[in-house]
């Protein structure tokens, strides 16, 4: 199993922790000490499941084709404005991850980043109506062959940081990563209103696995 980098410092972290209170607690002689070892056992453990990157190689590369960016469960599909880049009328897709969840980002197309842009903000539940404009996140446009895709990462309650390893002008392929959110959030997938949605509120996804929609 990888281990994103991300998580590297968290298990660092957590395996040091329980080494010193097993030396400390076995040197000493105090056995109560060893129950602090739980709840650091259980960092661990979670760290180890929350931090994996499986390998998911594109089945199909496709520039028609739009690929989940993201694991996790469809909760939104609507027709809104998007006001930050298009200023227009798009098809908002909406995936939640919970802290099950791979937070492995991905790139839906292969293009070229046209827009980066960070916002700090609140820490609403990332369910939240308002968390797509008020919470933290972050706003990447990329460029492909049939069309452009405006992906916006969004932290949740917990997640209080957001990665992104994006720049403008960047040149992107189809499923490579695009970034990381820790501790649940949500990603945003905004489409051209002619796109071909190929998945249904409530569906689980799957990044570089489930297909969002195609271009027509």
């Amino acid at each position: 199993m990888h281990i994103h980098h991300e998580g590297h410092a968290y298990l660092a972290f957590s395996g040091i922790t329980l080494l010193l209170l097993t030396a400390i607690s076995f040197y000493f002689e105090v056995p109560a000490l060893s129950l602090l070892n739980l709840p650091v056992l259980f960092f661990f453990i979670f760290s180890l499941q929350f931090f994996r990157n499986p390998t998911r190689p594109i089945r199909e590369v496709s520039d028609h084709l739009v690929y989940a960016p993201a694991d996790g469960k469809i909760v939104a599909i609507e027709e809104v404005v998007e006001n930050e880049y298009f200023k227009d009328k798009r098809i908002q897709v909406s995936i939640f991850m919970s802290p099950l969840n791979v937070h492995v980002n991905r790139n839906p197309i292969s293009g070229t980043v046209t827009w980066n842009a960070y916002h700090p903000g609140k820490y609403l539940v990332a369910w939240h109506p308002k968390s797509s404009t008020e919470n933290e996140r972050t706003t990447v446009v990329i460029e492909g062959v049939k069309g452009q895709v405006l992906l916006r990462q969004i932290a949740g309650a917990v997640a209080r940081r957001i990665a992104n390893y994006l720049e403008v002008g960047q040149k992107v392929e189809q499923g490579s990563e695009m970034g990381f959110i820790k501790f649940g959030s949500r990603v945003d997938v905004f489409l051209p209103l002619d796109a071909k949605i190929q998945v249904s509120v409530g569906q689980k996804s799957v990044g570089n696995t489930t297909i969002l929609a195609e271009f027509v």
